[in-house]
């Protein structure tokens, strides 16, 4: 997932910490020290960061709900709603890479339970000022604080990846991401919840609600997760490929993906409501519709890596931007139309194939240096031995630069819908943008990746 590797020293001890918490001798590629050790440790490290990362991708998700709560006696118009769900999106994509670079500086163990705890920083001011009366800028602070809900993603990525064998790692980084994008239904059906319950007057229940939850996540991180001291930054490999073309294609493809479902994730609720006002004429109203997206995205997201390993991540994200813009265009006809059962059908159509695309353009990534130091050693240009670290090296630095670049899309998203309810009073103009993005990014997946040529990369 990161910059990150290892160079742990192979010795005769049982992997044991040397001193409380720290794996001074971790081999998970030995296959006797796995069997006997190193599953169980790899396991409960797993579990614990599922749970530290699904606490920060709700508290970063806090706004998509919130927002929801603030009716006409906060004074704020849809426009100055969509800001509010942009900065969040926006201060997570900025920490992505420096959370990825503190695991290896301060340990994995250490980083999550700072990590965990910094989530109070929103949480803690949103309880206690969420009211009417409240001004603007507070809550444009308070919005933007929980951005730091975004980086625990890549901190806990680039963590868990230390953990697993090469053979294991789809699986186990699979599992830790779809556990944290559950972050985003989960605190929506919070919401939900709470707007049933105790009334739309209410909004500060919700992130009252995860502050034991956020303490457990820092606690259960000090009593079971390990550092792994072998674990280094590799800031050349940043460097390397900063300057490789292949970088900002994916980049664009996951802005694509993962900030679709980010973007959409925070803006559907508001979009409904504004849309289809008639028919929503409370906040619960929508509340109960608005995290069937979200969760169907990240449970799908598994699909999107199987099919790329059968068929193909170019020609499966290929099609998959196809269907996105059949997704998007589908909504623009129903918001038009309004039907709200084809809107419905639409925006669920765009969580699917976002949550695919997230699958299938992170299964891109190695293929792209696998294809590329395979010609190398075909050639004579690089050993073996050589050609594996290196594409391993640039995987988790390019993994690293796409996952913050591609997390800006959520920002795009918002502000997108912000722009086109204040210039047409419509999110028409947004759809239309969102249709021309697809379109670029399958046509450029199609001249980079499949293409035919004697420059396309063979097995991507």
């Amino acid at each position: 997932m990161s910059t990150l590797s290892t160079t742990a020293p192979v010795t005769d001890t049982a992997a044991r910490p040397g001193r409380r918490h720290r794996l001074d001798d971790w081999r998970p590629e030995d296959p006797e020290f796995w069997r006997t050790t190193g599953a169980r440790i790899a396991r409960r490290n797993l579990w614990v960061s599922i749970l530290a990362e699904h606490v920060g991708f709700s508290v970063w998700s806090l706004w998509s709900v919130t927002v929801l709560f603030l009716g006409p006696e906060y004074g704020i118009d849809p426009a100055g709603k969509f800001l509010l769900t942009a900065v969040p999106a926006a201060l997570g994509a900025t920490l992505r890479l420096p959370y990825t670079l503190a695991v290896a500086r301060f340990g994995g163990r250490n980083w999550t339970i700072v990590s965990a705890l910094l989530l109070l920083v929103p949480a803690v001011p949103m309880t206690v000022l969420l009211e009417p009366g409240v001004s603007y800028a507070t809550l444009m602070v308070l919005a933007c604080l929980t951005g730091v809900g975004g980086g625990n993603f890549a901190s806990s990525m680039a963590n868990i990846n230390l953990f697993f064998p090469e053979r294991l790692k789809g699986k186990a980084l699979g599992l830790n991401a779809g556990g944290g994008n559950l972050g985003v239904p989960a605190v929506q059906l919070v919401g939900l919840a709470v707007l049933a319950t105790a009334g739309a007057g209410y909004p500060r229940l919700v992130p009252a609600v995860y502050l034991p939850l956020i303490v457990l996540a820092a606690l259960a991180a000090a009593r079971w997760l390990d550092n792994v001291p072998a674990a280094r930054n590799e800031p050349g490999a940043l460097r390397e490929v900063a300057r490789e073309p292949h970088t900002w294609v994916m980049s664009l493809l996951y802005i694509g993906t993962f900030g679709s479902f980010i973007g959409f994730g925070f803006a559907f609720g508001q979009v409904l409501q504004i849309e289809f006002a008639d028919r929503f004429a409370t906040p619960v109203d929508a509340a109960w519709l608005t995290f069937l997206g979200p969760l169907v995205g990240s449970l799908i997201r598994p699909v999107g890596g199987h099919l790329a390993d059968r068929y193909g991540g170019a020609r499966v994200t290929f099609w998959n931007f196809v269907a996105m813009a059949g997704g998007a265009s589908l909504v623009l006809y129903a918001a038009r139309e309004r039907s709200l059962a084809l809107y419905l059908t639409g925006f669920l159509a765009l969580f699917v194939t976002s949550g695919i695309g997230n699958g299938s353009t992170y299964k891109m990534i190695p293929a792209i240096f696998r294809a590329r130091v395979a010609a190398e050693v075909a050639g004579g240009r690089l050993d073996p031995t050589d050609a594996e670290r290196r594409a391993r090296r640039l995987t988790g630095a390019l993994i690293g630069v796409a996952g913050a670049v591609g997390a800006s899309g959520g920002v795009l998203v918002n502000i997108a819908f912000r722009q086109s309810f204040l210039t047409w009073r419509s999110a028409d103009a947004a759809y239309l943008a969102f249709i021309g993005c697809y379109a670029v990014c399958l046509l450029v997946t199609w001249l980079v990746y499949l293409r035919p040529g004697s420059r396309r990369l063979a097995g991507v």
